[in-house]
């Protein structure tokens, strides 16, 4: 096979800085459509194409592709992208096409003659990506070896390490990549990993000295509300009312609870559909095809649906059941709100679902550590401090401030100082050498005098027994509160011992203070979401320009998101682009869409826009230009009228109750004048004779908006 060397990879670079029409925002834009990178982006980017291996720990909707994608653009040869699921690579696959990047993906299930036709555009560096999965690498062996490889990225990397939560076990041969390929950089990239996967990944990878990437793991778009489990359908019948056709998946447990919630929905009137492993190939493939071109909306699946999808319009994620793991959880609601834009995940907890879920882990090989990860997903559903906060710690990430975007921000319970119960139990973490578990910590800060305790001599510390006067159920809530506020941490890979974070040194060394919440059940309304686009709103021009992506969609025979996301689509009722030049602009257009479809999506714009300038008054379309950041002068101009009249129509609406501020056009001084002028004249009709007054030298626009404002006192 084709390995570079340093040397190669060292004139690649030089290659790249010295031709502009290739620099990195030049691809980004080009091929991509957008004009700044998002966080880490560029320095992975930057890592990759020094020839060095990096790990990029991304949220799901960060990112990721772009940065295996634009390196392998910037350097010869082609990028190998490694990938789990067949329906992942088709999607980023249709996404690149439609870019105008040469892409193709490999397996096992296509036809011979399909195969060969993607082989010889290999061989003959027709392809700048060829994704493959593990199971079939090692069978390219020969064809690899007749081309140079640039990059070698390795998707979903968490698959590889059994601390991980979705272990492959193809995945484990990639150990031998390193070995095969020296001097080519490897990227493994996921979305989902805590301290232990990551560095396990990179043991397992043979790359443990690669630069870390950790993004971080906060989705501010993304609303975490957590309900008890019961009336679970009742609830979801309330949520999906005000949602429309707007996607989303309900994810359950079992088989049996997809096929159940599918036949409630549809009785309803939603257009629902069950997904689950006892279906066959063909029918899951036709159920994951619909929802991925919007013809089907609601998805009632169990877990084994979505990993491979990268739609990016996903609205709404509903849990039925609460997940086995915080890592499934994140990288579930994940799927919602790719592209940006606002999302909820809605999640059902009860003891009954904690039950199930360990009866499910008894006598698996990992069984103890599975259990400890449940117990931290249970506590995360009993939280009775910020979600985000709570999500964000165990991936060793500290927010700030409560992010506002959750139930317990938006309905909190009472809270009481909890400084001093903070400090002790910090304090206790501290003298146990942070190598104990919340168990043991709990009897320690009790004074308990069992065998564990007495054997370890922990009744000689200083706080033992500093916390007898709480109960033991008590205490241990109140730690799990400060475990979700990050001010500790699990290590669940060592025995699950607590650590301290930068925030317990806060509180111990700093006078931090920290509020606990009252261990009272609270009891709310469940909380009505915003209205959501129906279809009732089928007129806006979002609607339109949406109708017109699935048409080109359905033509194309590619999912609606890969010709623009509804970011791209919002962008544009935003902006609403009359031209070329403009339409270039939007989020999401690089040169490829702009060629592909400017012209059909300007002449949807065009024509809503002329539209609804029939049905808007004069005045308001002067106003709609002011809004646009034109002045006086410029909307006269352009509408071939007076400045005079563009005044008048500015201050018509804001007779009507339009924010402007006119004051900005006239001085108080000349305000008083026209008063003054307007007593004297005896307070006539008309503006000429005010004209005469000032001797010709007070605009006409001066004197009308003097005699309409009042001076400021």
């Amino acid at each position: 096979m084709s390995k570079p060397n340093a040397l190669q990879i060292s004139q690649n670079l030089n290659d790249f800085e010295q031709h502009p029409e290739r620099s990195r925002r030049a691809l980004l834009k080009t091929h991509f459509g957008y004009d700044s990178f998002r966080p880490n982006q560029e320095e992975i980017i930057n890592t990759v194409l020094a020839g060095k291996d990096a790990l990029a720990i991304m949220p799901t909707g960060g990112g990721k592709s772009l940065c295996f994608q634009l390196p392998s653009l910037a350097l010869d040869g082609t990028a190998i992208v490694i990938s789990p699921l067949i329906a992942l690579m088709k999607d980023q696959v249709d996404a690149l096409n439609a870019n105008g990047i040469s892409a193709a993906y490999y397996n096992s299930t296509q036809e011979q003659e399909v195969q060969a036709a993607i082989l010889e555009k290999l061989i003959t560096g027709q392809l700048k990506l060829i994704y493959v999965a593990p199971e079939s690498l090692w069978g390219l062996t020969n064809h690899l070896s007749k081309i140079q490889i640039n990059l070698i990225a390795v998707d979903e990397a968490h698959c590889i390490s059994s601390w991980g939560h979705d272990f492959r076990p193809a995945y484990t041969q990639l150990n031998r990549l390193k070995q095969e390929f020296p001097g080519t950089p490897i990227i493994a990239l996921t979305a989902t990993a805590d301290r232990a996967t990551q560095d396990d990944i990179l043991q397992q990878l043979g790359i443990p000295t690669a630069q870390k990437f950790v993004s971080s793991f906060d989705r501010p778009n993304i609303y975490l509300d957590v309900k008890p489990g019961q009336n679970r359908i009742q609830h979801i019948y309330k949520f999906l009312s005000s949602r429309g056709l707007q996607s989303g998946i309900i994810y359950c447990l079992s088989r049996k609870s997809t096929e159940n919630i599918t036949k409630k929905l549809k009785a309803k009137g939603y257009d629902a559909a069950a997904y689950h492993a006892g279906l066959s190939a063909g029918d899951r493939t036709q159920i994951q095809e619909d929802f991925i071109n919007d013809r089907t909306p609601i998805i009632v699946a169990t877990i084994a649906f979505g990993m491979g999808i990268d739609k990016s319009n996903v609205r709404w994620v509903i849990h039925y059941n609460m997940p086995k793991n915080i890592e499934g959880y994140y990288q579930e609601i994940g799927r919602g709100g790719r592209d940006g834009l606002k999302a909820q995940a809605l999640m059902f907890y009860s003891y009954a679902d904690v039950l199930m879920l360990r009866k499910f882990t008894e006598g698996t090989p990992t069984q103890e550590f599975q259990l400890a990860k449940l117990e931290r997903m249970q506590q995360f559903s009993e939280s009775l401090n910020c979600r985000r906060k709570a999500l964000l710690s165990y991936f060793g990430e500290n927010l700030a401030e409560d992010c506002g975007n959750c139930d317990i921000c938006k309905n909190p319970p009472k809270y009481f100082d909890g400084t001093l119960i903070a400090q002790k139990v910090c304090s206790a973490v501290t003298r146990m050498k942070e190598q104990e578990a919340i168990g043991t910590v709990i009897d320690v800060l009790r004074g308990a005098q069992n065998q564990q305790v007495l054997e370890k001599g922990y009744q000689t510390i200083k706080t033992y027994g500093a916390a007898k006067d709480l109960s033991w159920k008590d205490l241990q809530q109140y730690i799990i509160q400060l475990l979700n506020q990050g001010v500790l941490q699990i290590w669940f890979h060592e025995k699950g011992r607590l650590v301290l974070t930068p925030i317990a040194k806060q509180i111990l060394f700093e006078g931090k203070n920290i509020r606990l919440a009252n261990l009272v059940k609270q009891t709310e309304e469940i909380q009505k979401p915003k209205a959501a686009r129906s279809k009732s709103t089928k007129k806006d021009l979002f609607e339109k320009l949406r109708t017109l992506r699935s048409t080109l969609a359905t033509t194309m025979g590619v999912p609606a998101y890969v010709i623009f996301s509804d970011a791209s689509l919002q962008d544009m009722e935003d902006k609403k682009p009359r031209t070329i030049n403009q339409f270039s602009e939007i989020s999401g257009v690089g040169q490829a869409k702009l060629d592909k479809y400017a012209d059909a999506f300007l002449k949807v714009i065009a024509k809503h826009l002329d539209a609804t300038d029939l049905k808007t008054t004069t005045h308001e379309k002067s106003f709609q230009l002011f809004k646009d950041g034109k002045t006086v002068s410029e909307i006269a101009k352009e509408r071939g009228v007076a400045e005079n009249t563009i005044f008048g129509h500015l201050v018509k609406m804001h007779k009507e109750g339009a924010s402007i501020d006119l004051y900005q056009f006239i001085t108080q001084e000349e305000i008083k004048e026209v008063k003054m002028a307007q007593k004297k004249l005896g307070n006539p009709d008309g503006l000429k004779i005010y004209f005469d007054h000032f001797e010709e030298k007070m605009p006409y626009s001066t004197i009308k908006l003097g005699l309409y404002l009042d001076p400021k006192k």
